[in-house]
C-alpha cells in the first residue's frame, strides 16, 4: 500500500464547544487531575516510607498508582489546557506519542492489576505457601512482565497509526487520539486495521477480564470455608480490588470489543478510563485498608513533628 500522508495536526473536537462548559469542564478536570497526583503520590510515599513495602500486595501498589500517574498525564493535561483553547490541535507525531503512550501505560497498568489478583488468589487460596510462591524476585519478575506486555500491546497499536495515510479532513471528534477516530479519517479501507485493533486491543482486554473475574470468583468461593472475620477482611481487599477492574474494564470493553465504529458516547465512556479510575484507584485502596491508613498516619505525621521540631 503506497501510504499518502497530506496531515500534519489534527484537530479535536473536544467534550463540548460550548463556551461555559468547557470552563466548567476545566474546572473539574484541573481539580480530578490535581487529585490523581495527590493522591497517587501519597500512596507511593506512605508505601516506600514504611513497613508496606516489603509486602507484595503494597509493592503491586506503589506500581499500580505510578502507571496511573502516568497513564493520566498522557492525555489530562493536553485535555485541560485544551479547554481554554479556540483551537485544539495536536501534531501529527504528537498524535501519535500519545497514542503509544497511553496504550503502553494502560496495558502495563492491565497486567499489574492482573498481577494483583494473582497474589491476592495465592494470599487466601495458598497461604502457607505465600511467601516462597510472592518472593520479591517473582514480585520483580511480574513488573518486567507487564512492562513487555504494555509494550507489546502499545507498539501494534503505533504501527497501525503509522501506516495509515492521512489525505484529510483532519477532525478528530475526541479529546484524544486513539486509533478508532485515527481509523475513521484515514483514506483507505480500514477493515482489516479494525479486526486487528480488536485482536489487539479487544481480545486483550476480554481475556485478562475474564481471568481476573474467575481468579476472584476462586478466592470467593474459597472463603465460604474460612472463618467470619477472616472472611470479612479478605473480602474487603477483593472488594477494593474489584472495583477498580469493574471501573477500568467496563468502559474499555465497550469501546475496543465491537467493529471499528465510533459513537458520540465513547468520549464520555473514555473518562472513566483515563480520569476517573485514576482519581478513585488511591480512595479504593485506602478508605477500607486498616493497614494502609495506619502506614499513612505513621508516614505523614512523623513527617509533620519532625517540621515543627525544625521550627523550633
Amino acid at each position: 500500500m503506497n501510504k499518502k500522508n497530506n496531515v500534519t495536526e489534527f484537530i479535536f473536537l473536544g467534550l463540548s464547544q460550548n463556551n461555559q462548559v468547557q470552563i466548567l469542564c476545566f474546572v473539574i478536570f484541573l481539580f480530578c487531575y490535581m487529585a490523581i497526583l495527590m493522591g497517587n503520590f501519597i500512596v507511593i510515599i506512605s508505601i516506600i516510607c514504611s513497613q508496606l513495602i516489603e509486602q507484595p500486595m503494597y509493592f503491586f501498589l506503589t506500581y499500580l498508582s505510578f502507571m496511573d500517574i502516568c497513564y493520566t498525564s498522557t492525555v489530562t493535561p493536553k485535555l485541560i489546557s485544551d479547554m481554554l483553547a479556540e483551537r485544539k490541535s495536536i501534531s501529527y507525531p504528537n498524535c501519535l506519542i500519545q497514542l503509544y503512550t497511553m496504550h503502553f501505560f494502560g496495558g502495563v497498568e492491565i497486567f499489574i492489576l492482573t498481577g494483583m489478583a494473582y497474589d491476592r488468589y495465592v494470599a487466601i487460596c495458598k497461604p502457607l505457601h505465600y511467601m516462597a510462591i510472592m518472593s520479591r524476585g517473582r514480585c520483580n519478575s511480574f513488573i518486567l512482565a507487564a512492562c513487555a506486555g504494555g509494550f507489546l500491546h502499545s507498539f501494534p497499536q503505533l504501527l497501525l497509526a503509522v501506516l495509515l495515510p492521512f489525505c484529510g479532513p483532519n477532525e478528530i471528534d475526541h479529546y484524544f487520539c486513539d486509533i478508532y477516530p485515527l481509523l475513521k479519517l484515514a483514506c483507505t479501507d480500514t477493515h482489516r486495521f479494525g479486526l486487528l485493533v480488536i485482536a489487539n486491543s479487544g481480545m486483550m482486554a476480554l481475556v485478562v477480564f475474564m481471568v481476573l473475574m474467575a481468579s476472584y470468583g476462586l478466592i470467593l468461593y474459597t472463603l465460604w470455608a474460612h472463618s467470619s472475620e477472616s472472611c470479612q477482611k479478605a473480602l474487603s481487599t477483593c472488594g477494593s480490588h474489584i472495583t477498580v477492574v469493574v471501573l477500568f474494564f467496563g468502559p474499555s470493553l465497550f469501546i475496543y470489543v465491537r467493529p471499528a465504529t465510533t459513537f458520540q458516547e465513547d468520549k464520555v465512556w473514555a473518562l472513566f478510563y483515563t480520569i476517573i479510575a485514576p482519581m478513585f484507584n488511591p480512595l479504593i485502596y485506602t478508605l477500607k485498608n486498616s493497614e494502609m491508613k495506619n502506614a499513612m498516619k505513621k508516614v505523614w505525621n512523623k513527617n509533620i513533628f519532625k517540621r515543627r521540631k525544625q521550627k523550633f
